[in-house]
């Protein structure tokens, strides 16, 4: 795949899975003040972030967040429109494909010696399984001959911040809660009992490892490098896929936390492919969501912050300076609250409570009820995290958040089955 190819197709293929957005250019005028615009999801492009970020660094930030599949359009194809995108480690290919991003210069990346291993070397101690797929360390550090590798450089395509291990949720008021790593299975989102009650995430290179985990977890079907899927494989995948959804078995597909919830929220879905804030969420609002630890493993992602090859200036100083911040503590600490995990996380732990950081990082009951990152109650007195620490969540990675050989393929079976 060329990078001319990718930009020419991914724009043919992308009208299902996104919608339009308005990113203003980047005004080139001097501006005492430097602004800088960050595109991304609503997983990390949240106001209390935003206004936190401006009041630390003394900038102007505009977030412009929008569906995973309508991102990464919009960056790969118009890098003058941000400055920082903020996504999955699974987009990197697609964006230096494009052309769309310049390297990272870890001399200027204050915090870069106390990034763990998991994003340098794609896992957290030497025992753990790497995972199918691409894991993140595979396409960290830009190579000479100009690719992308695990070699060590001056230069990395990305910075490693936000990740997590994720999996589906489900309301254990209707769904008896099951052994997390036992009985809690991926095959699930395709069982006969939950039928017309499932909803799965509308992004192309996430939701087609949620199915494939499901499909094999059934016994539907088998694949040779689920990281890597051939045609045949995903042409089999979707079969499935769409024969469920004209039977009436999906809900509905969601491509933002706010939809996933308010599908959980309403009743109409009591078991759904979800990210980990959507699970904190539902249980802020008093619905008891579970958010499981499959025992075929997880699907795991770390997010990613790269930088635009149209920064320049005090832009892209500004943009090193947001870069920074968020491996300075208060932002792991905020978004540790939601589920997630930050690359260096011992220096978050100075702004969490010691009952927080034992809850969400050490895997032990909470000692006090704890709140979310909208305020309210989401983890009770005597919660135990489904799945346990971050070290054991992270032993049991089944596959990465990826794009295959074969993912413009996938993207047109993808759009095949949202429009069946």
């Amino acid at each position: 795949m060329n990078r001319r190819t990718f930009i020419l197709k991914s724009g043919a293929i992308a009208s299902a899975a996104m919608a339009p957005l308005a990113f203003p250019s980047i005004a080139t005028a001097y501006n005492r003040k430097p602004t800088i615009k960050v595109v991304g999801t609503h997983v990390t492009l949240q106001e209390s972030i935003r206004r936190q970020a401006e009041k630390d660094l003394g900038i102007s930030i505009e977030f412009y967040p929008g569906g995973d599949a309508e991102v990464l359009l919009r960056a790969s194809t118009d890098p003058l429109s941000f400055d920082i995108y903020e996504q999955w480690s699974d987009s990197i290919k697609v964006l230096w494909m494009a052309n769309a991003i310049q390297p990272i210069d870890i001399r200027k990346l204050t915090y870069w010696d106390e990034i763990n291993g998991l994003s340098k070397k794609g896992r957290l101690t030497d025992t753990a399984p790497i995972g199918l797929g691409d894991s993140p360390h595979k396409l960290l550090y830009f190579q000479p001959d100009g690719s992308l590798g695990s070699t060590v450089s001056d230069q990395v395509s990305f910075l490693p911040y936000v990740h997590n291990t994720d999996s589906f949720g489900y309301n254990s008021a209707i769904i008896p809660q099951a052994v997390p790593y036992q009985t809690e299975s991926w095959g699930w989102l395709l069982d006969e009992r939950y039928h017309g009650k499932v909803a799965i995430v509308n992004a192309p290179t996430i939701g087609i490892f949620d199915m494939a985990l499901a499909a094999q977890a059934r016994g539907l079907m088998t694949f040779n490098d689920m990281g890597n899927m051939s045609r045949e494989e995903i042409d089999a995948l979707f079969d499935i896929m769409i024969a469920k959804k004209r039977q009436g078995h999906f809900r509905g597909v969601w491509t933002s936390v706010p939809h996933s919830v308010e599908l959980m929220a309403s009743g109409e879905v009591v078991l759904a492919s979800l990210f980990s804030p959507a699970a904190s969420q539902l249980n802020g609002m008093g619905i008891p969501c579970v958010y499981a630890a499959p025992k075929e493993g997880y699907r795991a992602w770390q997010g990613v912050m790269c930088l635009s090859r149209a920064s320049q200036g005090e832009r892209r100083e500004a943009a090193y300076a947001f870069m920074n911040w968020w491996l300075s503590g208060w932002p792991g600490a905020f978004i540790a609250r939601q589920g997630y995990y930050i690359s260096n996380p011992q220096r978050s732990k100075a702004f969490m409570s010691q009952a927080e950081w034992d809850y969400w990082y050490d895997g032990k009951p909470a000692t006090t009820a704890l709140k979310g990152t909208d305020g309210n109650i989401s983890v009770r007195e005597g919660d135990i995290r489904n799945g346990g620490s971050y070290t054991k969540r992270f032993e049991h990675v089944a596959i990465w958040n990826t794009v295959m050989d074969t993912y413009e393929y996938s993207l047109m079976k993808w759009n095949e089955f949202v429009l069946s």
